[in-house]
């Protein structure tokens, strides 16, 4: 492009940022409507970008536009544990995407907890109440009574979507701050990927917060919901990742195990799984029981049945391998549906959304900070308003 003002990027840079998108030159230039060679010759300091091409190479791979001058790629660590792993193996990388969600969370979870600071609330009693150490049927019993989970929760959804947002809603009751996105933001076009991780927990004594990868089953975020409150129970921030096809014998972080353990039983009781489950019946029979009754998916169900001895683990991956198939048989068929509102509340959490709006409206929180925050323009606020005002 002859006269056009270039942009004296680093090379190396444009790399770092290609490969921390997992981006191939293809991509990049299909984006930018250049020739492939041209982004490698970026990459070698060959040739130089101009102003507008550097600038949307640095949108298209989800960098700060200033990270490209910098002389070596920035030292990005991640202020929580990463409990990831597959098999045996934990997980090292991380990608754009899962950082560029924790980043907004957390500037969400530290504008409410200087909000609650600002409104005397008190410390909440149940964080880091329990330890990995301590009996697992009565942390579960005490967490099953805190967040409303009893047989009669059960009875009155009518199924595992009803019931998942019912636990939401217990859940944001007792002080813990909800996320469920499936996605960047508000940005379709950077999902997030269910291999990588499934959910987080941020402990904090004021504005907890649990964040749930909605590319899963409805099903399998109830069990995410579950884990990761039990990660707050034991005052354990982490990234989690449960990988069912995991032999119980396997090593594994101790928060981890113990998570899965108390979740497991928080969903499925032991008692109430022998009640249930018939020895003479058909394994697919009692699965179908299991599920129905305790609204978890017939995955979780399975493993239940294979972590109390009743199914061997090669029968139990057998099973285990069918149903994941039929999951996915059953999800291709049922597209998620679109309800603004609905979205909003579940993206960043219907108690943050609610205190935003309505401070906006009361005068007490400025209309930029909200919109910024929930990611939507400032002219939504007053529709978003009223839309929570007619659902209340």
């Amino acid at each position: 492009m002859t006269g056009a003002i270039t942009a004296r990027i680093t090379p190396r840079l444009v790399r770092w940022a290609r490969e921390r998108a997992r981006a191939t030159h293809e991509t990049i230039a299909k984006r930018l409507k250049v020739e492939p060679h041209q982004v490698a010759s970026w990459e070698h300091g060959e040739a130089r970008p101009t102003f507008r091409q550097a600038h949307e190479l640095a949108r298209c791979l989800s960098v700060p536009f200033g990270y490209l001058y910098l002389s070596s790629p920035p030292i990005q660590k991640t202020p929580l544990a990463d409990l990831r792993t597959v098999g045996n193996r934990t997980v090292k990388t991380l990608s754009p995407e899962f950082r560029d969600t924790l980043n907004d969370v957390i500037m969400k979870q530290q504008w409410y907890r200087e909000y609650l600071q600002e409104e005397g609330r008190s410390r909440l009693e149940f964080i880091g109440k329990s330890s990995v150490e301590d009996d697992v049927k009565q942390v579960a019993a005490e967490i099953q009574t805190a967040l409303g989970l009893d047989d009669n929760l059960r009875r009155e959804t009518s199924g595992w979507e009803d019931f998942l947002s019912a636990l939401v809603r217990h859940c944001e009751s007792s002080g813990i701050l909800v996320f469920r996105n499936g996605v960047v933001g508000n940005n379709v076009h950077r999902p997030l990927s269910v291999r990588e991780f499934r959910g987080f927990a941020l402990s904090d004594e004021l504005a907890p917060v649990i964040f749930v990868n909605t590319q899963d089953s409805k099903t399998a975020q109830i069990f995410t919901l579950v884990h990761e409150a039990v990660h707050l129970w034991v005052g354990k921030s982490g990234i989690s990742n449960a990988d069912l096809r995991t032999r119980t014998s396997a090593p594994m972080n101790a928060t981890e195990r113990f998570c899965n353990r108390l979740a497991a039983e928080i969903l499925i009781p032991e008692t109430g799984f022998f009640e249930n489950w018939n020895n003479s019946g058909a394994i697919e029979q009692n699965v179908q029981q299991i599920s129905r009754v305790y609204r978890v998916s017939s995955s979780v169900a399975l493993r239940r049945a294979y972590e109390l001895n009743v199914l061997g683990y090669a029968e139990y991956l057998r099973w285990l391998k069918r149903e994941e198939a039929r999951w996915r048989r059953v999800l291709a068929k049922k597209p998620e549906g679109g309800n603004f509102l609905a979205t909003l509340l579940s993206r960043n959490s219907s108690t943050l959304t609610r205190v935003l709006v309505e401070g906006t409206l009361e005068g007490r929180v400025l209309s930029r900070d909200a919109a910024r925050l929930l990611g939507v323009k400032v002219t939504l606020l007053n529709k978003i308003g009223e839309k929570l005002a007619g659902a209340a």
